[in-house]
């Protein structure tokens, strides 16, 4: 099993930048990609960015490609989000997931171990 634990949200101004962190425990021999959600009130969680965790091919979704950056340290076993050109429509919850499979990367059934959450909200 693999643990995960985000770090690094807070509150910014529309235009700022945060970098978010999820450390992996456990299992972590086991990862085969990680990826990054997010969830505003009301909506559905929805992907963000995800890595491979041994080639390190990253996918983004449209609406933050060229403004996130997702990239990992595996000595440390972390997976970072450096988020710049912040929107207001990007406050939301943060979630890190980790998944032992190869396929569907953008899908949220597709993993199977989650963090806790960590809270950005970018104001106006």
């Amino acid at each position: 099993q693999v643990q995960l634990v985000e770090s690094g949200g807070g509150l910014v101004q529309a235009g700022g930048s945060l970098r978010l962190s999820c450390a992996a425990s456990g299992r972590t021999f086991s990862i085969s990609i990680m990826g990054w959600f997010r969830q505003a009130p009301g909506k559905e969680r929805e992907f963000v960015a995800a890595t491979r965790w041994r080639s390190r091919s990253t996918y983004y979704a449209d609406s933050v490609k060229g403004r996130f950056t997702i990239s990992t340290d595996n000595a440390k076993n972390t997976v970072y989000l450096q988020m710049n050109s912040l929107k207001v429509e990007d406050t939301a919850v943060y979630y890190c997931a980790a998944t032992d499979s190869g396929r569907y990367y953008y899908l949220t059934d597709s993993y199977n171990a989650w963090g806790q959450g960590t809270q950005v909200t970018v104001s106006s």
